[in-house]
């Protein structure tokens, strides 16, 4: 039986689980370095516990810290949130020799998705279309450069140890790959502890759809629909949405039954992402599984009526997943922004104190932030997640317009204003957009 569960990260997810731990009458441990003492997620668990200095490698990121405060509090689960720990399969191993129940899949599961040239291949045997590339990673450059001239430029060099797209480049000749390939190795190497890089053929018009599954330790495998994902800056996401303007019933059937057939050949449990590429002929190729819950996750619950927290919850103490396939059909539209402390051009950190800060009402907003709060160097630079919904895409974009324009956030830069002009852009609002969308429409014409 799960009672008390430690929440492994800090931030917006951090409060997001503490209350969906609450409305399953669940206690709750909060950990903090010294720079979070007073964050939000500190004063609302139950109990908190200290773990390190502000630097994340000495504080949340320190397994042997995290499992020294579950043992002194007597928590039974670990719910590791995304980010961080969150995919660490010694951390989610550790977990279970200390006789914690871990919210989410299997250490070996998240071991094998982790090595991206592994899943690659387990996709593959799996039956899952997978993007042309390497077979595994790739020796050298001059291993790489035959490989692409192979498959014929451009090529996506990608680190294989990681994803969030660190150690990731385009490649458009020889020369540019020569160039990337140590640089990617480097990145690759200081993130992920993991230098090998792979290539994929670099997907034209491509689109970024994922599709959420759902899984009980019984067996039972549920997809919960798609999530549009391709607008995105330095290959990060800021705006998602569900359903994408790109699939038809038909597409989206075919990619939830590939999710759920690969979920299943894995004997995967709890909640978990495949990543896919939809490219301009609507084929669509297997780019990573995310064995964690996604920041983006609000947009699926608000389009299936499903809390998928309270559900990883469910499942880790062994509950039955109650819901069938087909009761799983789209509820309007749901629209996700990702606010920064940014600056809106340059895309930089802008740490901060805030002075003044008032929400929009009309949608949902997961956040930390609140007036007086410290936005430190030494975190992601999210600050909330705005979800709006609407019966159809025009009104909740609509919806998310109005929110951004009542918002208010002093004290720090943000990136509001460039969520503002994604949403106003033609392109955006025709659904027409891929992957390139910020660099062609919002950074191009600023340079010209």
């Amino acid at each position: 039986m799960v009672s008390k569960v430690l929440i492994a990260n800090r931030g917006e997810i951090a409060c997001r689980i503490i209350r969906a731990c609450q409305a399953l009458g669940l206690q709750t441990v909060a950990v903090h370095s010294e720079a979070d003492t007073e964050a939000m997620h500190v004063r609302l668990a139950d109990e908190a516990r200290l773990i390190g200095p502000a630097q994340v490698a000495q504080s949340y990121l320190r397994a042997d810290a995290v499992l020294a405060a579950a043992r002194e509090t007597s928590a039974d689960a670990v719910h590791p949130g995304y980010g961080l720990l969150s995919e660490n399969a010694a951390f989610a191993q550790s977990c279970r020799d200390a006789g914690l129940v871990f919210v989410g899949p299997r250490p070996e599961v998240i071991a094998q998705m982790g090595v991206k040239t592994e899943a690659r291949a387990i996709m593959r045997a799996a039956g899952v279309p997978v993007v042309p590339g390497s077979d595994g990673a790739v020796a050298d450059v001059a291993s790489a450069q035959a490989i692409a001239r192979e498959f014929g430029y451009p090529v996506m060099l990608k680190a294989a140890g990681g994803g969030g797209g660190i150690g990731m480049q385009v490649c458009h000749d020889d020369a540019e790959l020569e160039k990337a390939f140590k640089l990617c190795a480097q990145r690759a190497q200081a993130y992920f502890g993991n230098p090998a890089l792979y290539i994929e053929k670099f997907v034209t018009q491509p689109r970024h759809v994922e599709i959420q599954v759902l899984a009980d330790e019984h067996g039972h495998t549920i997809h919960l629909n798609e999530r549009e994902c391709s607008i995105q800056r330095r290959h990060q996401k800021v705006v998602e949405e569900s359903p994408s303007p790109l699939l038809d019933p038909e597409l989206r059937a075919e990619m939830g039954a590939v999710a759920v057939k690969a979920a299943q050949a894995l004997g995967y449990t709890n909640a978990g992402t495949l990543e896919f590429l939809v490219d301009g002929d609507r084929r669509f190729y297997f780019l990573e599984m995310n064995t964690r819950l996604q920041v983006e996750h609000p947009v699926t619950e608000l389009t299936t009526g499903l809390d998928l927290v309270q559900w990883q919850l469910r499942i880790a103490r062994g509950e039955r997943l109650t819901v069938q396939q087909d009761e799983v059909a789209p509820r309007g539209h749901a629209l996700e922004v990702r606010l920064y402390a940014e600056d809106p051009v340059t895309f930089f950190p802008s740490p901060g104190t805030v002075s003044e800060l008032a929400w929009p009402d009309g949608v949902r907003i997961d956040s930390w932030l609140e007036a007086g709060a410290v936005v430190s160097p030494h975190y992601d630079p999210l600050l909330a997640k705005i979800i709006s919904h609407g019966p159809d895409r025009a009104g909740a974009i609509a919806r998310m317009q109005e929110a951004l324009a009542a918002l208010r956030v002093s004290g720090l830069k943000t990136n509001s204003p460039m969520l503002q002009r994604v949403l106003e852009h033609p392109r955006f609002q025709a659904g027409t957009f891929t992957t390139d969308f910020v660099n062609q429409e919002l950074l191009a014409p600023a340079k010209a």
